[in-house]
């Protein structure tokens, strides 16, 4: 009688759920109680799980909030890109050819690459006084059309202002050094040469 229980007893606690999972304890009235089972045959494994679980879920969450990029507004250390300069764009259709897109600066390079021509060929009298015009007007050249422009391509290195400044100063000093050139000079300004005789030996 006691062994036909004990074996019922066993039965009904092999077919509860989970019951295979667990470890029958006895003196229970006859009910089989499960308690989860640690990897070592200890109890208390899922309630471990899910602590970790749940620790590893709350870890992931801080570690996104910390890859998360922080709204400054502040210039980042180190620069990933270069922005494209205003007016930068392309200076014709984008099915024209590329050195159509590049016009104004090939214009400009076009011009002061004949000046540095005429200056190194010599071709006729006071040929260093041209070639350094040209070279000097191809750069105020540049200037005009940064100005007139909305893209220029290229041509443009910083902002339109800078751009301006940059080539028409540089443009305009090359002029009035060629036009002062000694001898015979054809400007004569009087305070630019003692600049250039104070600057120049």
């Amino acid at each position: 009688m006691g062994a036909g229980t004990s074996a019922g007893a066993d039965a009904a606690a092999a077919a509860e759920p989970g019951g295979g999972d667990g470890v029958g304890v006895g003196g229970d009235g006859g009910r089989a109680v499960s308690e989860p089972v640690r990897a070592d045959g200890g109890p208390g494994t899922a309630a471990f799980v899910g602590e970790k679980e749940s620790d590893g879920e709350a870890a992931g969450a801080g570690d996104a909030e910390a890859a998360a990029p922080s709204a400054s507004r502040r210039f980042p250390t180190v620069t990933q890109d270069t922005a494209r300069p205003e007016g930068g764009g392309r200076a014709a259709p984008g099915d024209a050819p590329a050195p159509a897109r590049q016009w104004p600066l090939l214009t400009v390079l076009g011009a002061t690459g004949l000046g540095l021509l005429i200056v190194g060929i010599a071709p006729f009298e006071e040929s260093f006084r041209y070639g350094t015009i040209l070279i000097g007007v191809a750069l105020i050249t540049g200037a005009v059309l940064r100005r007139v422009m909305p893209s220029v391509g290229m041509l443009a290195v910083r902002s339109r202002f800078t751009d301006m400044v940059t080539y028409g100063l540089l443009g305009l000093a090359i002029v009035l050094l060629s036009l002062m050139t000694q001898p015979k000079p054809w400007l004569e300004i009087p305070f630019l040469e003692d600049v250039v005789h104070s600057t120049v030996p």
